[in-house]
């Protein structure tokens, strides 16, 4: 048990959601256009250009050397993707009202934060 709370472990984890999610930006690049808000413009660069960061902070947080630079830029590129997830779960709920869909697009907000944190812990505690 020890090992899942392990740094070692911690910075593999989230190195992998980044990347395969940042893989997923190229791969299906429609499923992230769905949800971003209107406001933002070139939906389709926007989510090429964070699929890029993605890759780009994942390879990073596997690096001792640049960990903590990547460690920051994944923050605030949580931070810039935010509204998109608060936008899918809003438009999620105004659809169906509370379905499964919309309760886990809902959780997915604090989870959010509570990843900000796991990697700042991350590139702080190696």
């Amino acid at each position: 048990m020890s090992f899942l709370l392990s740094t070692s472990f911690s910075i593999l984890i989230i190195a992998v959601i980044f990347i395969v999610a940042g893989v997923l930006h190229f791969v299906k690049p429609k499923v992230y256009m769905r949800i971003m808000p209107k406001y933002i413009p070139n939906h389709k660069a926007m989510v090429y250009i964070s699929g890029v960061f993605e890759i780009l902070g994942g390879i990073g947080f596997l690096v001792s050397t640049t960990r903590n630079f990547a460690g920051w830029g994944l923050i605030l590129l949580l931070f810039a993707v935010f509204p998109a997830n608060m936008h899918m779960f809003w438009a999620m709920y105004k659809k169906r009202g509370f379905t499964v869909g919309t309760w886990l697009a809902l959780l997915r907000l604090p989870l959010q934060f509570l990843l900000m944190y796991w990697i700042y812990w991350a590139s702080i505690s190696s």
